[in-house]
């Protein structure tokens, strides 16, 4: 039967700590060393992953303590058995046969105890630890943009790990004790590869780490934005290890319970480390609180992390006997973005503005900046959009003299330093996909692709879909494809349907899929282009109505691009039209959050000359826009206003 299957039926037991458990056996350097690393250059002792080596009967009798006491499922002892946490031991070049021997021993346990009682099979977790440096943040406070390790990094030692486990038979991956999510991410990337290359799905579960009571991770994302990061992978279960003792960890067991669509974990320590560092709480003192978790049905595994034992672990047997397991909670299909805190898109949300000045192509200052390597200058303009009200921030590193890859590393690192900026969501904007992939793996969030298309048609249209959900990130497609750029209603309509039949039929989340139909300028005085804002604005009627689920945006700026140089009447134009496209359904935009012109400030006759031109209302609407914008040209907004006063005071004849 399949841990899924069980999962609906009863809750089951996870095992209880290995590290704990070695410390019994009080080990020598000698012993840990095993006389096949008698002459190892660097210390072993502590290294408890080579025991799978070296001492495999002490593993063995571990597991076994375990499943004597009930556990369903035993853990392999691979915890730091990852090239990166070896290398500290000199064993790097370890790491395929410790997974594999820790697999193997586990699952030889597993099987035995399945055949003495098939009514309770047993089940084998691949252990995977964070490894011991994180992806989202610098160890060197003075270089907030160096990382000690990278995404890439990460997943290939991970891959080197999982394929390891996977090939010697665990039935689940728990990715555990998680405090950087990227590193998670980079973890679950690997898990998907592996997966592809041997042809099965893995069933994934995840347990995150807290650093305090504050109810962030290390890295510091909230609950809520740990499980927006991950919830693109098709998880078994997520839930909380270590951090605390069972009492102090409810709280957040319960606000994940509340959000998550998964199977729910929790394994808290045996209480919070004395002055020793030992824990000791005991296992009746602890069942009684885990009880609490099982009355108020917040868990569906539950076992022990640091400091618990077989005693904890056969009392947890005892409580969870004949309980009726809770039901995930099923969640409504929105949008969730994160960034250090979630962002959802509930249907409340009139509008989500997306800040436009962190672009090289679309603002000189932030060109400058960047092209003068000034970064915390350049990030100034990030943080001020976020205080003005941007709650996403978009970044375009495009410029023929840039290195895109390398700047769009360097901003986004130096800016997840910042929690009053990375608290939201980031839009990675280019037209180069190695510029978009390289922001993908900076990101501990979940954040947005801008854009992908289909101008080179489905397969690489797919080919780059996929990754985008691979990395857990909702996805911008332009109305682009093998023949050009959509400029009509009927170009918009049908490159958008077949994108969306395209993506949603290769499994990517509607929720996750925004429409750009190209928002085009018009006033240009060209006759083909009177219609743009029209077609734009009937498109989005059509896909809100025709594309369940699925999200519109747009740069708004472009409209206006014909007035560049004319503040107010480009501010003006923008806001009008804001004002008719989301009520035609537009979700969100790439805006300029600082604007002041609001539309219920603007004068009627001014909000007329615009409607002329958005609508297409009149044959001289250009003419007639074009005349009122030079008659305000190079005013303030205060004179603006002024000219505008005066303007409407002329004759009919002479406006």
């Amino acid at each position: 039967m399949k841990i899924k299957e069980i999962l609906e039926s009863r809750i089951l037991i996870l095992d209880g700590a290995m590290g704990t458990m070695i410390q019994r056996y009080k080990l020598t350097e000698e012993e840990y060393r095993g006389e096949q690393f008698r002459d190892a250059a660097k210390l072993q002792k502590g290294n408890n992953d080579l025991l799978s080596i070296t001492q495999p009967k002490i593993i063995d009798e571990i597991h076994r303590s375990y499943l004597a006491a009930g556990a369903d499922i035993i853990e392999t002892n691979t915890f730091n058995a990852n090239a990166i946490s070896m290398d500290d031991y000199g064993m790097a070049h370890l790491v395929r046969e410790i997974n594999a021997s820790a697999a193997q021993i586990a699952r030889k346990a597993a099987d035995e105890f399945t055949a003495q009682n098939p009514r309770k099979p047993r089940f084998v977790a691949g252990s995977i630890g964070p490894t011991n440096k994180t992806a989202s943040m610098s160890p060197d406070v003075e270089n907030p943009m160096y990382r000690a390790v990278t995404f890439d990094d990460l997943r290939d030692v991970y891959y080197e790990q999982i394929d390891a486990l996977v090939e010697n038979g665990v039935d689940i991956l728990l990715i555990e004790t998680i405090f950087d999510t990227l590193n998670a991410k980079a973890a679950l990337f690997a898990t998907h590869e592996v997966g592809k290359k041997r042809g099965r799905n893995i069933p994934v579960s995840l347990s995150v780490t807290l650093s305090d009571k504050a109810g962030r991770t290390l890295s510091g994302q909230t609950i809520d934005a740990f499980l927006a990061s991950v919830s693109h992978a098709n998880l078994l279960s997520v839930g909380l290890n270590c951090s605390f003792g069972a009492s102090d960890m409810k709280p957040y067991v319960k606000q994940l319970r509340r959000v998550s669509p998964f199977y729910l974990s929790a394994y808290p320590n045996a209480g919070l480390p004395n002055q020793l560092g030992e824990y000791d709480e005991t296992p009746e003192k602890m069942a009684s609180q885990i009880r609490e978790f099982i009355d108020e049905g917040l868990v569906n595994i539950v076992g022990g992390c640091c400091g618990t034992t077989p005693e904890h672990i056969a009392k947890y047997v005892e409580i969870v006997a004949d309980v009726v397991p809770p039901a995930p909670v099923e969640q409504p299909r929105l949008m969730r973005l994160s960034g250090l805190e979630e962002f959802v898109l509930t249907p409340g949300i009139n509008f989500v503005n997306i800040g436009e000045r962190c672009n090289v192509a679309g603002s000189r200052r932030f060109l400058r900046l960047i092209q003068e390597k000034k970064y915390e200058e350049a990030l100034q303009i990030a943080r001020k959009q976020v205080e003005d009200g941007a709650q996403v921030i978009d970044i375009n590193m495009d410029d023929g003299l840039l290195d895109g890859v390398q700047e769009m590393t360097r901003f986004l690192n130096l800016l997840a330093s910042d929690p009053d900026i990375s608290r939201v969501p980031v839009m990675i904007d280019s037209s180069k996909w190695e510029v978009i992939e390289a922001g993908l793996k900076c990101m501990q969030g979940k954040c947005i692709v801008n854009s992908i298309s289909l101008k080179n048609g489905e397969v690489e249209f797919l080919e780059e879909a996929g990754k985008v959900m691979s990395y857990g990130a909702a996805v911008v497609v332009m109305a682009f494809d093998e023949k050009g750029q959509a400029d009509t209603y009927g170009r918009r309509i049908e490159i958008c349907e077949r994108a969306y039949r395209l993506l949603v039929g290769n499994g990517f989340p509607p929720q996750d899929i925004i429409f750009d139909p190209n928002v085009l300028a018009i006033a240009t005085g060209m006759e083909e282009h009177r219609n743009y804002a029209v077609d734009y604005l009937e498109s989005v009627k059509w896909i809100k109505s025709n594309l369940p689920g699925a999200k519109v945006s747009g740069g708004v700026s472009n409209l206006s691009f014909s007035f560049r140089g004319n503040n107010y009447v480009r501010e003006a134009i923008h806001s009008v039209f804001l004002y008719h496209a989301v009520q035609a359904g537009m979700d969100m935009g790439i805006v300029n959050p600082t604007e002041s012109v609001l539309y219920e400030d603007i004068p009627a006759e001014v909000k007329e000359l615009v409607e002329d031109i958005i609508f297409n209302r009149r044959e001289d609407a250009t003419e007639r826009m074009m005349e009122y914008a030079q008659s305000i040209k190079n005013k303030t907004p205060e004179e603006s206003k002024e000219k505008v006063l005066e303007w409407r005071s002329l004759p009919l004849e002479e406006r």
